[in-house]
């Protein structure tokens, strides 16, 4: 096991093992206890009580972050007809028809975000064993797929980010950079804890959110009361 560097040590004596920090104790501490020279992304870990096999109990959405995500999202939007021109007016990155899902099943996958109008699901359906496994596929419910162009587009552009249960019931969701402000940090952190709570399943029983950590890409991580968390989701 590799030895832990010696500023990780030193940032890791500033955090207290056994305390729950608040949403906003959490940010500072974050910001005196990073260290690594490049930009580093700042992460959210829920660990909710959910068993994830059963498809009512899947915590799953989208949401935009107030204050953006820090990272360029590269749109690409799959339409026919006068919705062409609107995708592109609306800032797409990438814009085309049955050219563009040839392209990526040929392997082309430069690109973060899959939009796409229902008239070309069905047209899609030949490329969902390619972008599934990747989290790409275009999901009404997450709004991705739609008719409303210009608005998806413009969500994904001002930092909408996705999230998912994994396997064992852990939520990753990136909340920014380590170069934004506490209060930008704060806020995008506190829509995420709004969203997760809000989208406890009706069946899910017992502590829905068990731990939540908080942490930037080389830093020790930071526990988060699940108390104070839960108060941003009125």
């Amino acid at each position: 096991m590799k030895k832990p560097s010696r500023k990780y040590v030193d940032a890791s004596k500033k955090v207290e093992r056994t305390k729950l920090y608040t949403v906003t104790e959490a940010v500072e501490l974050l910001k005196t206890v990073t260290y690594a020279k490049f930009d580093e992304t700042v992460d959210l870990a829920f660990r909710l009580g959910v068993d994830p096999r059963h498809a009512d109990q899947m915590v799953r959405g989208a949401i935009v972050m107030p204050a953006g995500t820090g990272k360029k999202t590269t749109v690409v939007v799959i339409t026919a007809g006068e919705k062409i021109s609107e995708a592109e007016k609306a800032g797409a990155d990438i814009v085309g028809g049955e050219d563009i899902i040839n392209k990526i099943a040929g392997g082309w996958m430069d690109f973060d975000r899959v939009i796409a109008t229902p008239d070309m699901m069905g047209k899609i359906g030949k490329i969902a064993r390619i972008l599934g496994p990747r989290g790409l596929m275009p999901n009404p419910k997450l709004g991705t797929v739609t008719n409303d162009i210009e608005k998806a587009v413009k969500e994904q552009k001002a930092g909408k980010v996705e999230y998912r249960t994994d396997k064992n019931g852990i939520v990753h969701v990136p909340i920014g950079k380590k170069s934004f402000t506490t209060e930008q940090l704060s806020e995008n952190m506190k829509a995420v804890c709004g969203a997760i709570f809000r989208a406890k399943p009706a069946s899910s029983k017992g502590t829905y959110v068990k731990s939540l950590t908080m942490s930037a890409t080389m830093s020790p991580g930071i526990k988060i009361d699940a108390a104070d968390a839960a108060s941003f989701s009125a």
